[in-house]
């Protein structure tokens, strides 16, 4: 029972990272958000929240190799974008234990400046991983970000 259990897991894993991989394949249009994005983010949620405790141990020791590291509390959370975009990756976020340990998410807005001159990408640490509702935790700073490979 049990290694029927961890294959069936294998295989939703091995289709959730085929997808990813072919997703690129298939055409989508910018006004759509398709069952294709729905697997992308899904996938990229899931790759997030299965690495975190490694990335963030990975950011931490790359980041004190470099003489920048912290005495602060540090999290790998995922961004969750509203704009133009729908792309999901991840991001450290740092500051007091208590506020690093209410922050879910960073939600990234984007916006062109100056008719398209600049791209702005704001990032703002939440309480949520809902961005139609959520709260801003103050003290929280961004620490780096994670690009997730697709």
């Amino acid at each position: 029972m049990q290694r029927i259990k961890k294959l069936r897991r294998n295989i939703i894993v091995s289709a959730l990272l085929a997808s990813l991989l072919f997703m690129p394949l298939v055409p989508t249009t910018t006004s759509a958000f398709g069952f294709g994005s729905l697997f992308k983010v899904a996938g990229i949620g899931f790759l997030v929240d299965r690495f975190a405790s490694p990335l963030n141990d990975f950011i931490n020791s790359l980041m004190a190799k470099h003489n920048a590291g912290t005495s602060y509390a540090t999290k790998v959370v995922p961004i969750l974008t509203v704009g133009s975009n729908s792309y999901i990756g991840a991001a450290q976020v740092t500051g007091s234990e208590d506020l690093v340990a209410q922050t879910q998410a960073v939600l990234q807005l984007e916006g062109d400046f100056n008719g398209g001159t600049f791209r702005v990408k704001g990032l703002i640490p939440i309480d949520s991983k809902n961005p139609l509702n959520f709260s801003r935790v103050q003290g929280v700073g961004i620490s780096a970000i994670i690009d997730v490979r697709t």
